[in-house]
């Protein structure tokens, strides 16, 4: 069974074509680094709109039927910034330990690393995960939390996610 996994770029002037979106692909890029098992990208780009974010993280989650959907962008603290308020509205249970985690790791490199406001939640069979914005930071964050994603999708009933050892080790108990 091929996994699906939505990219959701959220971004007003990359999806206006202002500049070109990085983040996504550095998403694309870990994915296809990290997992062994078969997989398809469903990438979208959009505006910092709340009802817009929400909408397309539905239909990623019900419509494409992705297991995982990594957003980037719209975590800090700025206006503009809902893409925390999008994932908390669409999903059934939240999961704050993935962003407590990337916020500890991003601690590392940055001291505004507690302005980020990351989450993660469940919607049906898809975990949402909340990525900072820069391909940098996607990759440190990936790095810590994805050990305990495949796993997360597995007790949610999705395709068993493969990872290759050397880049990241998937964490299963027993």
């Amino acid at each position: 069974m091929t996994a699906k996994i939505g990219i959701l770029t959220i971004s007003d002037r990359a999806s206006a074509g202002i500049y070109e979106d990085k983040s996504g692909p550095a998403i694309s890029a870990f994915m296809a680094e990290v997992l062994t098992s078969p997989w398809e990208a469903v990438a979208r780009v959009i505006a910092d709109e709340q009802d817009l974010i929400e909408k397309t993280l539905i239909e990623l989650a019900d419509e494409e039927g992705c297991c995982l959907v990594c957003t980037t962008g719209g975590t800090g603290p700025a206006r503009r910034d809902v893409t925390p308020e999008a994932t908390e509205a669409v999903c059934t249970k939240m999961m704050p330990g993935f962003g407590e985690l990337m916020r500890q790791e991003s601690l590392k490199y940055v001291p505004t690393a507690i302005l980020s406001r990351q989450t993660a939640g469940i919607r049906g069979g898809a975990l949402i995960v909340n990525l900072p914005g820069k391909p940098a930071s996607i990759r440190q964050c990936l790095v810590a939390v994805f050990p305990a994603i495949p796993y997360c999708i597995d007790l949610i009933e999705g395709p068993r996610l493969e990872t290759d050892p050397a880049v990241c080790k998937a964490f299963r108990p027993g």
